[in-house]
């Protein structure tokens, strides 16, 4: 019953300074200090690759759209 009385908004709420120092160490002890630079490269990337998958849908959509009014004019 203990579990149905917390608030719902406690649980997923940002870490505060001392939690970002735990995620910190944790993140070097797992990984290393090596694969770190290689861990945010691969982010990078992902991030890059989404980005650029937006636009292209973006884009799409856009051309598309421009062809609609196009047809019904």
């Amino acid at each position: 019953m203990f579990l149905l009385a917390i608030n719902p908004q406690l649980l997923i709420s940002m870490p505060s300074g001392g939690e970002w120092i735990t995620i910190l160490i944790v993140v070097i002890v797992l990984f290393g200090g090596k694969k770190i630079p290689e861990l945010a490269r691969g982010i990078g990337k992902g991030i890059r690759e989404f980005n650029d998958a937006k636009e292209g849908v973006k884009s799409e959509i856009e051309t598309g759209m421009s062809k609609e009014k196009e047809k019904a004019s």
